[in-house]
């Protein structure tokens, strides 16, 4: 008999050898018919597979995000499977569920692909889908897995098959399809009852540039018709929210390939909005004692060198700047955390003086590649609402406690509410990935688990999800259509302060070092602006919102009044404009509306004579008329936060 311990804490005796789906037919039925996997002591193995010893068992559903991605990993493999039965001899790369859905790299040859294609395609799928085909594993030794696809002719797996070790291969069958796999699948494909395909893409085998370009074909699919209407209807409102259409038409930001691919230029109104945004975090920042500090742009190699970011992340960075003369090598600046080294280092401090906290709206250079930029989530240069704390060991909870919320407060006041916060820790099995001691990367992951604990944060823990310097805790916020983005971070950092010999005197008069706390709430200015932009659909909460209000006189007779009743606003620190085109008044509300400017106020005759202002609200309607200075005091009142 072996011991199954439940999520609940209870546990169950089984006979050696019992399935994660027997397991949950002994518990019931219905939780039997969904059960997609199980997490078996920490790892996801198929329902199917036998389970020798002790072990902590979570068995898996559609509502697990494992479940889901084993669903979509099986579903890629059966779009394998329809691939092969309609185009003969076309090989495959790889094909591994991504966050919503999947991808498989395929080379079809000769052949012509595209999304016409993918009509014919998902037919297929869900005609496989309804055989119910079981995902059957079998362990293979290198030398069959490579007479295997050496016969199929397949060189892609080929190529990965040599680098694994013999003893770690695993064939999946489902119907008339094999794949080299590591797994887990779902029990069989009859959960797949909704197919989507949604892209075609081209990708280089194992992303080299040099190899042959393969066909990327994305997918999604669902245990229910009704789920993929739902996503579908998701994709349709975030193409409406998408910040890259959102801000060409709130006239926020542009590009111009004459500056440079993934280098934003904003706008006046994207200006002001980002000034607000930066005011509003200076504030706060404030009133919890840091101070504002300035770095370069740039930095001398030796800083990125003492710092290990030349080591990890050279190749990133964009060619270094040489001086004319002296020869001396500098680079656009990937971090601010260098700089900021260097700033605590400018004089002697004391344990008296500590923490230490130094903010800076810093600007920031990483290369990307051309096909990886997006929008503003994705870009080459990005401004980081950067701190850096420099704290005694015996304040490095409370100090992170407090940047926590911080965090908070930024996030209540843009009106994301739905967060997790995920403790991203260093992988124990790839320490090479890291730098500094045991010790201090114990000390600062301790110190981040319990000040998540105390604060009663919702956490994940992600191991191998931390910086290279330290462990750190990133916030991971759901928006408005459900996605997930990550924003907000903080992380603790004892290697900074040691590469760069930083110091204190300590009451017993001896020098120590400090450790260091990285953070930025919004993460850069570019993607939050982003996220923001599609969460509220562009309509910005009014203390944000670049025009607050727009005037709109009916003609050209009423154009003094509605100066002095945009004079009258503006002066009372409101933003707004005035629409002083020769166009019908319907034309100015509608454009003013596709603006999402908050309010609009018409003046005509009536108006006019009675000091008033008729007002209309953004998605509302007509409010009826008011004096100026009721509607001046109510928009105060609104914009106060």
């Amino acid at each position: 008999m072996i011991n199954i311990t439940l999520p609940d804490g209870s546990v169950r005796q089984y006979d050696s050898g019992i399935t994660s789906y027997q397991i949950a037919q002994s518990i019931s039925e219905g939780l039997a018919r969904n059960v997609l996997a199980a997490e078996v002591d920490g790892q996801v193995w198929d329902a199917a597979r036998p389970i020798d010893a002790d072990a902590s068992v979570k068995l898996l559903t559609w509502n697990d995000l494992a479940g889901k991605s084993t669903f979509w990993h099986s579903s890629a493999h059966l779009m394998a499977e329809a691939l092969e039965a309609l185009y003969p001899g076309t090989k495959f790369g790889i094909g591994p569920a991504i966050e919503t859905g999947f991808y498989y790299d395929v080379d079809f040859g000769d052949r012509e692909f595209s999304s016409d294609d993918f009509k014919k395609i998902e037919d297929k799928i869900l005609e496989l889908a309804r055989t119910k085909s079981e995902f059957i594993r079998k362990p293979v030794t290198k030398e069959d897995a490579i007479a295997y696809f050496t016969e199929k002719g397949d060189e892609y797996k080929l190529d990965l098959i040599r680098d694994l070790p013999d003893g770690s291969i695993t064939f999946y069958t489902q119907g008339e399809f094999t794949d080299l796999c590591r797994g887990p699948h779902i029990p069989n494909t009859g959960f797949i009852k909704a197919v989507k395909l949604t892209n075609v893409a081209g990708a280089y085998w194992r992303g080299d540039e040099t190899r042959k370009q393969l066909t990327r074909i994305y997918g999604v699919t669902f245990p229910k018709q009704s789920e993929l209407t739902d996503y579908l209807h998701m994709i349709e409102e975030a193409k409406k929210r998408d910040h890259r259409k959102l801000g060409k038409e709130l006239e926020l930001f542009t590009f111009s390939e004459k500056v440079g691919m993934g280098l934003p230029l904003w706008l006046p109104k994207g200006a002001m909005l980002r000034e607000k945004l930066v005011n509003f975090l200076q504030k706060a920042q404030v009133k919890s004692g840091y101070e504002q500090v300035i770095t370069p742009h740039i930095g001398h190699k030796n800083l990125y060198i003492t710092s290990g970011h030349y080591e990890k992340y050279g190749a990133d960075s964009f060619q270094p700047i040489r001086t004319p003369q002296e020869g001396e090598e500098f680079f656009l600046k990937p971090m601010n955390c260098p700089h900021h080294c260097e700033i605590y280092k400018s004089k002697p401090r004391s344990y008296k003086d500590l923490p230490v906290r130094y903010a800076e709206f810093g600007t920031v250079y990483r290369y990307e590649q051309s096909g990886e930029l997006h929008g503003l989530t994705r870009v080459r240069g990005f401004t980081q609402d950067d701190a850096h704390l420099f704290c005694r060991p015996d304040q490095v909870k409370e100090e992170f406690k407090k940047v926590i919320d911080l965090v908070l407060y930024v996030f209540g006041a843009l009106g994301f509410e739905n967060y997790t916060a995920q403790v991203s820790l260093r992988d124990p099995a790839n320490k090479a990935k890291y730098i500094g001691s045991d010790e201090s990367w114990a000390l600062a992951e301790s110190a981040i688990i319990e000040a998540a604990e105390e604060k009663g944060l919702p956490t994940v823990v992600e191991l191998g999800e931390a910086a290279f310097y330290g462990p750190k805790l990133d916030f991971m916020v759901k928006d408005a259509l459900g996605r997930k983005w990550q924003l907000g971070t903080i992380q603790v950092d004892y290697n900074l302060p040691e590469r760069f010999e930083l110091e204190y005197t300590g009451s017993d008069n001896q020098k120590h070092r400090p450790v260091m706390i990285h953070r930025a709430p919004f993460g850069s200015l570019e993607r939050f602006v982003a996220v923001l932009i599609e969460h509220c659909a562009g309509n910005f909460p009014l203390w944000l919102n670049p025009v607050q209000f727009t005037v709109l006189p009916i003609s050209e007779k009423y154009e003094d009044y509605a100066k002095k009743v945009l004079e009258s606003l503006n002066n009372s620190d409101i933003r707004g404009s005035i629409d002083l085109r020769d166009e019908k008044i319907g034309r100015k509300i509608r454009d003013a509306e596709v603006k999402k400017v908050p309010y609009m106020l018409i003046i005509g005759e009536k108006e006019m004579n009675d000091d008033q202002v008729s007002v209309r609200k953004h998605g509302q309607g007509d409010l009826g008329s008011m004096p100026v200075g009721s509607f001046k005091d109510q928009l105060i009142t609104e914009i106060t936060i």
